[in-house]
């Protein structure tokens, strides 16, 4: 296939990588504008073509690894270069990017995925694949349901993948684990497993309740009992990483917290449920922000 990943920050880069080497001609769309883009895992340094017209033309499938607050601006522009009949997949954290894009495609396949592997950039032109771990995709559209063909070709280049016929679903369960973890690890600048200690028992716990009332409101099965053993499997599972969030609020950097918690706290609205505990996060994360547009 013809592969485009518009983002190549680790994760773009760990796909873009494991989707050449499994035989597929890949390329790339970043920020900067050099025709090349190189990167290094383990001893092997690979090259792709960046920012081609003529590859966002040719793609048959435009994987999207951008945060969830630049898939909107990253797709726009290059709407009008993108066949309708190209699958886009978008691949990042939180929920609601979906509604930012709906007029820019209109006949295209649009599938959603979620991945726990780990990877990290130590520098722009190295990444380390930090961890294994699963994807899930599945359909954002009824075009994307005639995809699931993509499951065996993302599986063959990085397993496991699995084909989610609910992948909303999926997608609160990471949601979940992501309003717990990210906003507290920013704020108090700790790696993941230092939720595990005490003191956050009871704001964890608080937590869990009120995304579990709006996932119950969204009609997401779940059982409380797995839910709160899941996150605190992630918080051990992950105790050295350092959140997505907690990175950005440590370079200063736009979060995505609009589509984290910010999520959860529109659909809360919707429902009439009260959530204040995230949104005393949502507000200390969107201050932090602030502070940081002010000074520039």
């Amino acid at each position: 296939m013809n592969i485009l990943v518009i983002g190549p920050g680790a994760i773009g880069s760990l796909w873009a990588i494991k989707l050449q080497q499994s035989g597929h001609q890949v390329a790339v769309f970043g920020r900067h504008t050099a025709p090349h883009y190189q990167c290094q895992l383990g001893e092997s340094i690979y090259t792709f073509a960046n920012h081609q017209v003529d590859d966002i033309r040719h793609a048959d499938l435009i994987l999207v690894t951008v945060k969830a607050w630049q898939v909107a601006s990253a797709l726009e522009r290059l709407t009008p270069q993108i066949n309708p009949d190209t699958i886009i997949m978008l691949m990042h954290n939180g929920m609601g990017s979906l509604d930012t894009i709906g007029a820019l495609l209109q006949t295209n396949p649009v599938l959603l995925a979620t991945t726990t592997h780990g990877a990290f950039k130590p520098a722009p032109s190295q990444l380390i694949h930090t961890g294994q771990g699963e994807t899930l995709i599945g359909a954002a559209n009824a075009q994307g349901g005639r995809c699931q063909f993509l499951r065996d070709v993302f599986d063959h280049a990085l397993p496991t993948v699995h084909w989610h016929p609910q992948i909303e679903h999926a997608l609160w369960h990471k949601l979940a684990v992501n309003c717990v973890i990210n906003p507290l690890t920013a704020i108090r600048q700790c790696p993941n497993g230092t939720l595990a200690h005490p003191e956050y028992q009871a704001r964890i716990t608080r937590l869990i309740a009120e995304v579990s009332a709006v996932m119950t409101a969204e009609k997401i099965p779940f059982q409380l009992a797995q839910l709160t053993a899941h996150i605190y499997q992630v918080i051990a599972a992950t105790s050295e990483n350092l959140s997505s969030m907690h990175q950005d609020v440590s370079h200063r950097r736009k979060t995505e917290i609009d589509f984290i918690t910010g999520y959860l706290i529109r659909r809360a609205k919707k429902h009439d449920i009260a959530v204040p505990e995230n949104e005393a996060l949502y507000q200390h994360i969107k201050t932090l922000e602030q502070s940081w547009e002010s000074l520039i």
